[in-house]
């Protein structure tokens, strides 16, 4: 006889069985490399609700250590026991650095810079007062994203050359002499030119005995900031990707200067209005300056460039890595075209043979020509055909023209404006905190508010801007 019972308890069984293993599948472990100062590598797997004594304890054993004898360093902090794996943003692979404590050098206090959208890693953020510095041990991992006034947070982006586009990227942070990631930073970076431009931050290196120095007086080195790509699993601490900093996540809604589209990625053109672009808009206006060859020099720094389509002064691209959104055949024609155009800055000439195009470095005076790549085109140098005795035949030259198909709605031009929507945007989603006056957002929940901003801490009331008291309690808790 059937025996029904038991039939559905063996299924019951089976189901419970393949739901477990299922979940065992979907653990959310961290497969993270561990270096010590000592040469030695190990390979932990870490879960996301662990923390750094938790690490400790796996740790310090394998190295011969009591876990109290251990200090973690990650992205340029010593991270407190406290604080959580998912809290630090690894990915899979990524490295830190378990170093034994050794007696503290004193050294200038670092500056608080959690992702709490109180501080702005942009240096137009200068009216802020400095914060309360933080006790070593105590602080998380550089922010891993650029943290702006009204926000909680939006991404770096980099070029990364394994994924051929443009991706979001993590800030990362090494010593600038020995390039080991065991280093923890003097400061926080308060600026684009503090992570772009060498040797503005000093640091401790950890990564020897006897730290790594500047110079014979025995001053600290300088750190060095890098990007990943934060899109694929590491490739070590020497994986890194273009830095794309005027390319921005569009958290103010700007339309594109030309298209008039809000799109979620924009370039943030370096000019005082800050005009925005879509990314779509900005691969066209290269393309069509490419193709009649429009592109400038940078007037200060050199390089093959463009300025903001406006025409704003002081608005030139300084970093050419931007250009890397277009194609592979696009940018490969930059190059050339950038190359053409240094050979002829410099009093140099291209060879005029039909597929040739080889930049040469003569003498000024010297009007006979032979090209030099294989081709051996003897030609002249004022006329630019073949060589000849005698004076040079008026030859009819044609414009490439300017029409280009990339156009600019001039009142649109004064709607895309960064700066002047995030101003715009804070005073009409913000209220000051009554003692600080730092700009607060309510974005849900009761009336009763606590600034966040370090070393206040401030209770008011979000109607009446007053302290918070019973009254404001009975009176509009919930509005």
């Amino acid at each position: 006889m059937f025996d029904i019972v038991n039939f559905l308890k063996n299924l019951l069984y089976n189901m419970l069985a393949i739901f477990s293993f299922s979940r065992k599948k979907l653990s959310n472990k961290l497969s993270i490399y561990v270096k010590s100062n000592t040469g030695s590598t190990l390979s932990v797997d870490l879960e996301p609700h662990m923390d750094i004594k938790d690490v400790k304890e796996i740790v310090a054993p394998q190295l011969g250590l009591a876990p109290d004898e251990l200090k973690i360093i990650f992205a340029g902090k010593e991270l407190s026991d406290t604080i959580t794996i998912s809290e630090c943003d690894l990915g899979q692979q990524s490295i830190i650095h378990a170093v034994k404590a050794r007696p503290a050098i004193p050294s200038t206090p670092s500056k608080n810079f959690q992702a709490n959208g109180k501080r702005r890693l942009n240096s137009i953020i200068s009216e802020e007062s400095p914060e309360e510095p933080y006790p070593a041990g105590s602080s998380k991992p550089l922010c891993e994203t650029m943290s702006d006034l009204e926000l909680t947070e939006a991404n770096f982006f980099v070029y990364c050359s394994q994924c051929e586009k443009v991706c979001t990227g993590k800030l990362r942070v090494r010593c600038g002499i020995c390039r080991s990631g065991a280093f923890t930073v003097h400061r926080d970076p308060e600026s684009w030119d503090d992570v772009l431009k060498k040797k503005r931050i000093t640091g401790h290196c950890e990564n020897y005995e006897v730290p790594c120095v500047e110079n014979e007086a025995g001053d600290p080195p300088f750190t060095e900031f890098y990007f990943k790509c934060a899109e694929h699993s590491s490739g070590g601490e020497t994986d890194f990707a273009a830095p794309l900093n005027l390319i921005k996540t569009n958290h103010k809604d700007i339309p594109c200067i030309a298209c008039t589209d809000t799109s979620d990625t924009v370039l943030v053109f370096p000019c005082a209005a800050g005009h925005v672009s879509c990314l779509d808009c900005f691969r066209q206006y290269c393309v069509s300056r490419l193709l009649e060859r429009q592109f400038l020099e940078h007037p200060a720094q050199g390089g093959y460039t463009l300025r903001c389509p406006v025409g704003c002064d002081a608005s030139y691209i300084e970093d050419v890595h931007h250009f890397k959104l277009l194609s592979k055949e696009q940018y490969d024609r930059y190059q050339r075209f950038a190359t053409e155009e240094y050979v002829l800055r410099n009093g140099g000439v291209l060879c005029p043979q039909p597929g040739c195009g080889m930049g040469l470095l003569v003498d000024a005076d010297c009007r006979r020509v032979q090209c030099q790549n294989g081709c051996g085109f003897v030609f002249c140098r004022s006329c630019l055909q073949g060589y000849h005795i005698g004076e040079c035949l008026e030859t009819v030259t044609t414009s490439l023209g300017t029409a280009s198909g990339y156009s600019i709605d001039p009142l649109r031009a004064s709607e895309a404006r960064w700066d002047e929507a995030s101003k715009i945007a804070i005073k009409v989603t913000t209220k000051p905190c009554p003692q600080c006056r730092t700009a607060t957002e309510r974005d849900g929940g009761c009336m009763h508010m606590v600034c966040t901003r370090s070393g206040c801490g401030y209770e008011w009331c979000w109607v009446c801007q007053t302290p918070w008291t019973r009254d404001c309690m009975a009176a509009h808790w919930f509005g």
